[in-house]
């Protein structure tokens, strides 16, 4: 977008299209508030003055009445994108939104892109751009937690971070690039040591921030939680019960799924990302097998591991086998070793003859096993246990509550792990005794990273890539 057009005024519909009390089309940018006016008959909205709300009606060209509306009128800068805006409420149908959006496109307005006035809230200093990427992201939550964690972004708190490494690192490279100045008057302006431990200090700091990356990338896209195990092992039966509707179909006949079966349920404000597998076995058909690949794949994407061991049915040491590779494979990924179906009778009949006839009952190789939690996913025993259990584990060692600082963006990750790399690099430099020009380049690398999260370094790329995630009106 070149900065010629970016303060032309944009209009776009601001709220879900479909049937509602009310739609609201937002209109951003110079003139706005006289273009509208052109197609507006109530007060004048030119004489309005700023944060105040209008009766009166949309008109088009031949006179002819659109909608009843409220028009409110926002003088820059204060509003949401700095620039003179005009927000216009009408009745919430799809066919008179439409038609109000068209009337005022007609008055010289261009249709906003995606992200374009968030993008100008960006470009007119109303927001950082860390702050803007927390508006699609609090748009695109699917949890509370994921909510909580937009909105410390939103509010600046990893903003405030990012600008005091930046300032402790600018302080650090003036102080080094002011001695190269005066480098054959050997005038010392840093010393060493402070220098030293303010980039050591700065370091620390990135790496506790950069910790909590795999918890936001959780809270922010969800645990992706597989079901796996042999066929009938009741798969589909807990995911059903967990999502508390059909969205699996279970029958009594093995091999029923042939393909992973998404859905997603949040527990306690964690977003869960239940994925039900096809049932692990060797198989001749073609689409089983096939469904049987999908769900190694799945396993090894996997957040959270569930293994179901069907209790109604005696532990083979072929599955005995399956149940202990799988926990070796999954490494430092949480695994649950859920036993099912608890409701129904264990005892084979064989055991029962024993019984009968006065024999010692055996004990059964499936409990020797150790499981995580016995359940019924039909009648729901234990499946509130359950829920607490795949949080819990999902979240175990990781230092997470509701005030937490959370980075959740892959970008911002990037952008830390780089600055963090070349601020050891000057460390080590100090500790080498490397000349202050060396010194100084990799502290403006780092220097250039980090404000690539808040925006203070940014290019046309970056913006195109971040604003393209947002919805039109946004």
């Amino acid at each position: 977008m070149n900065t010629i057009s970016q303060n032309l005024p944009i209009a776009a519909i601001a709220t879900p299209i479909g049937e509602g009390g009310i739609a609201v089309i937002r209109v951003s940018g110079r003139e706005s508030i006289r273009k509208v006016s052109g197609c507006f008959r109530g007060k004048n909205l030119e004489d309005a003055d700023t944060h105040t709300v209008h009766f009166g009606r949309i008109i088009k060209k031949d006179g002819r009445v659109v909608d009843e509306v409220l028009a409110a009128v926002f003088r820059a800068p204060k509003s949401y994108t700095g620039e003179d805006t005009v927000e216009v409420s009408c009745h919430g149908g799809v066919l008179v939104t439409q038609a109000v959006l068209e009337t005022i496109l007609e008055q010289g307005i261009r249709a906003a892109e995606p992200g374009e006035f968030t993008r100008r809230a960006f470009l007119n200093g109303k927001l950082e751009l860390s702050q803007a990427e927390a508006v699609a992201d609090l748009i695109h939550a699917k949890s509370i937690k994921a909510v909580d964690a937009a909105n410390q972004q939103l509010e600046g708190r990893l903003g405030e971070h990012v600008k005091t490494f930046r300032q402790q690192i600018i302080d650090a490279t003036a102080m080094v690039e002011l001695e190269l100045d005066f480098i054959e008057e050997d005038v010392e302006f840093a010393n060493k040591d402070q220098l030293r431990k303010l980039l050591a200090d700065v370091s620390d700091e990135i790496d506790s921030l950069l910790d909590t990356y795999e918890t936001g990338r959780l809270v922010k896209d969800g645990v992706k939680t597989v079901f796996i195990g042999r066929p009938n092992a009741g798969k589909s039966t807990l995911l059903n019960t967990l999502v508390g509707t059909d969205r699996a179909i279970v029958t009594a006949i093995a091999g029923t799924t042939r393909d992973t079966i998404d859905a997603d349920w949040s527990f306690d404000g964690l977003l869960f990302k239940l994925i039900d597998t096809a049932g692990l076995r060797e198989t001749e058909d073609v689409i089983e097998a096939e469904g049987v690949r999908r769900s190694q794949q799945a396993f090894e994407r996997a957040d959270l591991v569930v293994y179901l061991k069907d209790l109604s049915l005696p532990l083979d040491a072929e599955e005995r086998k399956e149940i202990a590779g799988f926990q070796k494979r999954a490494g430092n990924t949480p695994f649950l070793l859920i036993g099912t179906k608890l409701d129904l009778d264990r005892t084979p009949e064989s055991d029962k003859n024993r019984e009968i006839s006065g024999t010692q009952k055996p004990v059964h190789q499936e409990q020797r096993l150790h499981y995580d939690l016995q359940i019924s996913a039909r009648k729901g025993q234990n499946i509130d246990a359950l829920k607490k259990a795949m949080k819990q584990r999902a979240l175990e060692n990781k230092d997470y509550d509701a005030s937490s600082l959370l980075v959740t963006s892959s970008r911002h990750r990037d952008a830390l792990q780089k600055a963090r790399e070349n601020v050891q690099r000057a460390i080590a430099a100090l500790d080498q005794g490397i000349t202050g020009d060396f010194l100084s380049i990799d502290l403006r690398a780092a220097l250039k990273e980090l404000g690539t999260i808040t925006g203070e370094i940014t290019n046309e790329h970056v913006l195109d890539s971040i604003f393209s995630r947002f919805c039109i009106g946004k």
